[in-house]
């Protein structure tokens, strides 16, 4: 069975707290005190939103990364760049409409809601 992505996200953020690091925190710290620190950004320039900020910076940190910029394997090929052998990607999460169920407390009939981001 494929694991949930918030149970991959919520693992991560766990697994950093048992080391004793709040991955919110991390480019707050003093080794990031003489950079600029940015929001993670995707290859056109667009910055990443939500908890894709707290999971890239988690990545850039722990993978010694420098820049800012994420890119897909497609991207990267369209650019003329290459992806060493061996690489792995990283996690992101994208939505643009979020759907839930709500039961109505009042008649206990569940409506479906939608949002849109």
């Amino acid at each position: 069975m494929k694991t949930d992505v918030y149970e991959r996200i919520t693992s991560r953020i766990v697994a950093e707290l048992e080391q004793g690091v709040r991955p919110w925190l991390k480019p707050w710290n003093a080794e990031h005190a003489l950079g600029r620190i940015t929001r993670p950004l995707r290859f056109n320039g667009q910055p990443y939103q939500g908890i894709n900020v707290l999971m890239l910076w988690g990545e850039a940190v722990a993978k010694g990364f420098a820049a800012p910029i994420w890119l897909t394997f497609r991207q990267a090929a369209e650019l003329g760049a290459h992806v060493r052998r061996g690489e792995q990607g990283s996690l992101v999460v994208y939505a643009d409409r979020i759907r839930w169920k709500e039961t109505d407390e009042a008649t206990g009939e569940e409506a479906e809601r939608e949002s849109v981001s």
